[in-house]
């Protein structure tokens, strides 16, 4: 039996109503089973989608291990719940990324050897399967046997998630050697070179994120985090100015009505909203976290996410690549 996806329908910068509008949109276009979590007064219009009542929310700018201790009948400790209960498959939310961290740990609990979770992100690579980077912002301070671990979920995770078969593993840092990178990592690196059954490949720079020549990045939360935030500042920079220089004349209009078609798809591949969100590695369950600026589109696919990574059986691949034996 196919279980439905929990919505936090309050999380997000346009909560609920993009959140709702996403919602109905993977019913209607992907078949999806969705729950909304929220308070109903609050939610509203739940367009036709059941909603399991709550009567608390844990806002953007609240303390995220407070918040989940206090307000314990919010919709993100709700929606966690439904996951560790087996009435959902997984959660979704564009809250407060800390606060839904916390929920989903302390609810879900960590699979049996996880010190610390850690979020995966894609990387759009046009043409091929995305980059995986870990860690995009859960743990800002990194020991080298964390960054070891975070390489063996997120390599699980790459062959579960797009099928990639022995993922190439590289470490963000700044430069190729053995010797470039931060204590941490150049440990890593070590114990990564030593370490059967992944297959590391050595060092990558900022320059290879997009495209990537790797399967899967490994860094530290507060790097991982940088580098995303610095790709789509970027992106969407080049993406405005292009539109500026389109508009210049009646021959740059022109020039775009002929480059537009094919700007456009490439545009959509490599925006955040294709992919929806990031799944949080390490967890007894399903947890994706999807940016706070969210539209319908980004919450459809997060959903969508959500719903292909249960059916790949994506917790139980982490939980063969973590052996509880492992410490750091």
């Amino acid at each position: 039996m196919t279980l439905p996806i929990a919505l936090d329908a309050m999380g997000g910068d346009f909560a609920p109503g993009e959140i709702v509008a996403g919602a109905r949109r993977a019913v209607d276009e992907l078949g999806l089973e969705v729950l909304l979590v929220g308070p109903p007064d609050l939610i509203g219009d739940p367009q036709g989608l059941e909603v399991v009542a709550c009567t608390e929310v844990i806002a953007m700018d609240d303390d995220p291990g407070a918040s989940v201790r206090k307000k314990k009948d919010s919709s993100l400790v709700r929606a966690a719940e439904l996951v560790r209960d087996g009435r959902a498959s997984a959660m979704v939310s564009a809250g407060n990324t800390g606060a839904t961290m916390a929920s989903a740990l302390f609810r879900m609990g960590r699979l049996p050897g996880v010190v610390r979770p850690c979020i995966a992100t894609p990387l759009p690579n046009p043409g091929r399967a995305p980059t995986v980077m870990v860690d995009a912002g859960a743990n800002t301070e990194c020991s080298p046997e964390m960054l070891v671990q975070f390489a063996q979920m997120a390599s699980a995770f790459a062959t579960a998630r797009y099928g990639t078969s022995s993922p190439t593993v590289a470490l963000l840092a700044n430069g190729e050697e053995p010797t470039k990178g931060s204590p941490a990592g150049k440990e890593a690196f070590k114990l990564l070179s030593e370490l059967d059954g992944l297959n590391f490949v050595g060092n990558v720079e900022g320059r290879d994120l997009i495209p990537s020549p790797v399967d899967v990045i490994v860094t530290d939360g507060f790097t991982g985090n940088v580098a995303l935030k610095t790709l789509e500042g970027s992106m969407k920079f080049i993406m405005n100015l292009l539109l500026e220089v389109i508009g210049t004349n009646e021959e740059t209009r022109a020039a775009g009505d002929v480059l537009f078609p094919y700007l456009l798809p490439a545009a959509a591949d490599l925006s955040p909203d294709a992919h929806g969100g990031a799944m949080l590695l390490g967890l007894d369950g399903i947890c994706i976290i999807s940016h706070g600026s969210s539209n319908a589109t980004a919450i459809m696919n997060a959903l969508k996410q959500g719903a292909e990574l249960s059916r790949a059986g994506v917790v139980e691949s982490l939980r063969v690549a973590i052996r509880p034996d492992q410490e750091a």
